[in-house]
Parts: C-alpha cells; sequence; structure tokens
C-alpha cells in the first residue's frame, strides 16, 4: 500500500508506480528523487530497435536495483518474444537476486514495430504462442533445478539456471495487453493483469473476463494483481495538460491521438486527475503504473511529483464492490 509522504496512513486503496527511463538519461539523481516520493515501485521499459531512441528493458532494470533498495522494481514491460528465455531467466534471476526480492517482470507480445523482430531473427507470427511457452519455461528454469524444455520453440534437456532467484519459484509475471488473447494469458498463466491505452469502462470489462475465464478453469486468483498502465499529466490549466499528453501522443505514435487524451489517460488539474484514476480504482485497478508525461526530463518528474503530492491524497478506496462468482466465494 502506497503510504503519504511523511505519514504512516495509506493514500487511497492502490499502489502508485511510475516508468522509469522514458525521458531519462540514466543519471542518479532522476531515480533518487522519485524513490525519494516514498512510492510503491519503479518500472523500466524498453524495444530494441523502435523509431525513436529507447532504452533496454532489462539494462534499466539492473538500473533500478543497483540504485535503489525500497521500492518494488519491474518491467512495463519486457517484449519477451525478442529474447531467448533462458536469457532473461539467468539476468532476472540475478537482479532478483541483487534487489533482495523486489522484482517483477511485467511482459508483452509486441508487434508495432515488425523491425524489431527482424533485428532479433525471430518471426512476427506467432508470438503469442512463443509467449506462452516463453512463461512456461522461465518458470521451470527459476527453480533452480535441471529441466526439459518440450515445447515446439525452445526444446532443450536437462538445463539448470542456477543461482536461482531471491523469490521461491520465481518473480511474478505480469500480462500486459488490451486483446482477448492477453486477458487469456493473464487468466491462465499470470500473475497479474497489466493493460494500457483503457478507459475506466473498458479497464473494468477486462477484469470481468480475466476472473471469468481464470473460474472456468478452476484457477484461485487469490494474490493476483491488477494494475493498470495509464498516461498522466498535472497542469494548473486543463488545457496545458491536454496539450502536453497530446505532444508526448504524437512523438510516440507519430500520429495525432488528441482526441484519446480525455478517454484513456488522466490529464487536467490534480482534482481532475484524481476523479479519472478514482475511475481506474472503482473499475478493479489496485496498482497504476503512471507514465508522466514531458517534453523532457524536468517536466516529467514533476508530472510524477504532483501525482504522489496532489493527486494520489484525493484517491479514495474503492466505490464499488467487485463482482465475485460462486467460483471466487
Amino acid at each position: 500500500m502506497r503510504r503519504t509522504a511523511g505519514t504512516d496512513a495509506p493514500a487511497g486503496g492502490i499502489e502508485q508506480g511510475v516508468l522509469f527511463g522514458f525521458n531519462a538519461r540514466g543519471e542518479k539523481e532522476e531515480i533518487q528523487r522519485l524513490d525519494n516520493l516514498g512510492i510503491d515501485s519503479l518500472w523500466a521499459s524498453g524495444h530494441i530497435a523502435a523509431p525513436l531512441p529507447t532504452p533496454e528493458a532489462l539494462v534499466t532494470l539492473g538500473l533500478l536495483a543497483a540504485l535503489t533498495d525500497r521500492p518494488r522494481i519491474g518491467t512495463a514491460v519486457l517484449l519477451l518474444p525478442l529474447y531467448p528465455p533462458a536469457i532473461v531467466a539467468k539476468q532476472v534471476a540475478a537482479i532478483d537476486r541483487v534487489s533482495g526480492g523486489r522484482v517483477t517482470l511485467g511482459v508483452g507480445v509486441g508487434g508495432e514495430y515488425p523491425q524489431e523482430f527482424d533485428a532479433c531473427g525471430v518471426p512476427v507470427a506467432g508470438r503469442g504462442h512463443r509467449v506462452d511457452e516463453q512463461i512456461r519455461v522461465l518458470r521451470d528454469l527459476w527453480t533452480g533445478e535441471k529441466v526439459d524444455g518440450a515445447g515446439p520453440h525452445y526444446p532443450f534437456r536437462g538445463i539448470r539456471i542456477s543461482p536461482s532467484p531471491a523469490q521461491p519459484g520465481g518473480p511474478p509475471i505480469a500480462i500486459a495487453g488490451t486483446k482477448a488473447p492477453a486477458m487469456r494469458r493473464a487468466a491462465t498463466l499470470g500473475n497479474g493483469w497489466m493493460p494500457y491505452l483503457l478507459s475506466a469502462d473498458r479497464y473494468a470489462q477486462t477484469v470481468r473476463t480475466v476472473r471469468e475465464q481464470a473460474a472456468a478453469i478452476g484457477r484461485d486468483l487469490d494474490g493476483f494483481e491488477w494494475f493498470q498502465f495509464l498516461f498522466v499529466s498535472v497542469a494548473d490549466r486543463t488545457e496545458d495538460a491536454y496539450e502536453e499528453m497530446a505532444r508526448m501522443f504524437g512523438s510516440v505514435w507519430s500520429r495525432d491521438l488528441r482526441g484519446l487524451v480525455e478517454r484513456v489517460t488522466a490529464a487536467g488539474t490534480p482534482e481532475q486527475v484524481a476523479t479519472r484514476v478514482q475511475a481506474y480504482v472503482d473499475a478493479g485497478a489496485r496498482h497504476v503504473i503512471f507514465q508522466p508525461a514531458g517534453d523532457d526530463v524536468t517536466a516529467s518528474l514533476r508530472n510524477a511529483e504532483r501525482v504522489a503530492r496532489e493527486v494520489l491524497p484525493l484517491v479514495t478506496a474503492p466505490k464499488r464492490v467487485e463482482a465475485t462468482s460462486d467460483a471466487d466465494r
């Protein structure tokens, strides 16, 4: 539970995460400023060959492990099909040990930049099935025992990854995405659900779908985590926040997405942003990972600080009880 700076009282009903590295240059001071906010988690993103300069997720995750000792650290997200699972298992196990067991691995299938798959010698087609197999392989390798890989993409015999992660069985794996295969993957294989670019109403629908699919296979979701990846811009004037968000979206996707700002992001005054965050909390989110908008590092950090100090104290516990099926009881 996130704590308000200077108090021991939980703020709202959620945990706060911040994505580090989108505009950052790796300076220690940036990480320390975020850590000093008392937030719950710091997250690394990355690509291999995207159109814009971007970090690599596992390198940034290692940086977060080295420069922090309190918050959870994770990837939001690692494009898993681009990596051999044994390399991911080895690197993540090492980072988990160095960090004292603070890692959460957020994974996605990617595909928006086909050139990344070309660069890594991995076909874009079938990447979802590849990720399903990789998740199983990671968990097997994280046991520290000799294991066999029987899948079509990663067949091997008698492989052991040692030392194993600090967390028994390995770090939790959160599934990113927005579509039906990702929800199925979360319900069957994941330890958490981490969608992005969804309205609060659509988020609530995905929560119901994941719960229903888990119930259909008799899976207990006790301990399952409900993340929401949310772009955020906080300003004294609503229009300034919208302009900042629209600029960031244009720089990321190279097209005008301003019409989506109100529906799938949190932009506006602190009160307006809090109302938007509240809607996601009421829809089922319990850990919100904020991607602060900003034209540079200073602007991004300012947004992160305003969320922690001015927005989240206005967010309350969920306003409605989540529906449960008989299988959930």
